[in-house]
């Protein structure tokens, strides 16, 4: 029989995001002869955005929250690059990383999230953390939460953004708080209210808020952050100590440098495989791309959901083979966390908190970290004929 001839291709992950860690665990599982992988992340774990809540609340600890880019790099016999993508050259087919290295590629695909930066407001870059990146928010919060500890600084914390993710934040961080006395927790909101997506969530929320002293000031609006407080435009000044902007879901600055197709917020577009538009062989994933034939928001959940397609349509894409469509679905079950361990199901508009909701999220949450702790037994290498 005539061997297989190979490959000899490049296929490069740029991040390490949700989807892009499975398709790490799919290529560890069933790994193509003659294809190269490089992973390309700033550091090497990843954290997993479901449990961040519980980590602020202190339910789970720094190193349950991430995922070990290290040891599933190892798992799919791929190289990991330590650094920040600094460009995409789609035309070149290069990858630029910080400290000059470019890499080269066939295959390509971004999955680099998002930010939460807010330096439209004064002093937020020097005095403020965004939610997101994850891993820069966490770190920051444990150091915040052992200076409290050692009576170096008051409990004092604020949230720009009331949305779920604000909300919950809030929530976290007050029910990490509650054995100081003199803790203040400030939700900031430019709209009116809280802004669950669906109305019968409200209630259950602002009760929650209630319980744990979350101060919700609404119609406000943060005009300028200092190391101990926000000012908001009527001239209120809020005492906080740890201020964190969730107001937003902000495309990283470097992808307006490149050639790449982008909407006006900066954000990928991409066609139905996820494939960047106007460049084949390039793939973007999660929260830094837009699906403008069927935008979603921003949530972990669609890039989970997108991982064996992307995965498929990597394969495909170093094979010949055809691609395949992501369909996200309508609506997904958001199981929100309310500071303790309880939680908040919705879905379809409709909210509910019963006992044991928070229980389901943990078992969820833990479950698919588990996917990248408990490694299964690696498949033998699929030749590069495509499927």
């Amino acid at each position: 029989m005539q061997a297989q001839p190979e490959l000899k291709k490049d296929l490069v992950l740029i991040g390490g995001g949700h989807a892009h860690a499975l398709v790490l665990r799919e290529w560890g599982l069933r790994s193509l002869a003659g294809a190269r992988l490089t992973l390309i992340n700033p550091a090497p774990a990843a954290p997993y955005s479901g449990m961040l809540p519980g980590h602020v609340a202190g339910h789970y600890t720094r190193e349950e929250l991430d995922i070990d880019l290290v040891k599933l790099a190892r798992f799919a016999g791929a190289r990991l690059i330590i650094g920040h993508a600094t460009a995409i050259d789609p035309k070149a087919q290069v990858i630029s990383v910080d400290g000059g290295r470019r890499i080269g590629y066939d295959v390509a695909s971004v999955d680099i999230g998002i930010h939460a930066q807010m330096p439209d407001i004064s002093g937020f870059v020097e005095h403020a953390s965004g939610v997101k990146p994850l891993d820069v928010y966490a770190a920051r919060w444990q150091a915040f939460l052992a200076g409290v500890a050692a009576g170096e600084t008051l409990a004092h914390v604020a949230v720009i953004g009331a949305g779920v993710a604000g909300v919950e934040l809030a929530l976290a961080m007050a029910y990490a708080l509650q054995s100081n006395v003199d803790k203040q927790v400030h939700l900031i909101e430019a709209g009116g209210d809280i802004t669950a997506r669906a109305r019968s969530a409200r209630g259950p929320l602002r009760a929650a808020m209630r319980d744990l002293g979350v101060q919700l000031h609404a119609n406000a609006t943060a005009v300028r952050i200092t190391a101990g407080d926000v000012e908001l435009a009527d001239g209120t000044r809020l005492n906080s100590r740890f201020t964190v902007g969730s107001a937003g879901a902000f495309a990283h600055g470097w992808l307006q440098q490149t050639a790449l197709p982008l909407t006006p917020s900066g954000f990928i577009l991409v066609d139905p495989a996820l494939q960047v538009e106007g460049c084949p062989g390039l793939f973007a994933v999660g929260d830094c791309a837009e699906m403008v034939h069927n935008p979603r928001p921003k949530a972990g959940v669609f890039a989970v959901r997108a991982a064996p397609v992307l995965a498929h349509n990597l394969h495909a894409s170093l094979t010949g083979g055809a691609l395949r469509p992501f369909k996200p679905q309508q609506d997904y079950l958001k199981l929100i966390s309310m500071g303790g361990k309880r939680a908040l199901a919705e879905k379809w508009g409709l909210a509910m908190t019963l006992p044991g909701l928070w229980r389901w999220k943990d078992y969820i949450d833990r479950a698919f970290m588990k996917k990248f702790q408990n490694l299964p037994s690696k498949e033998p290498e699929r030749s590069p004929k495509a499927r």
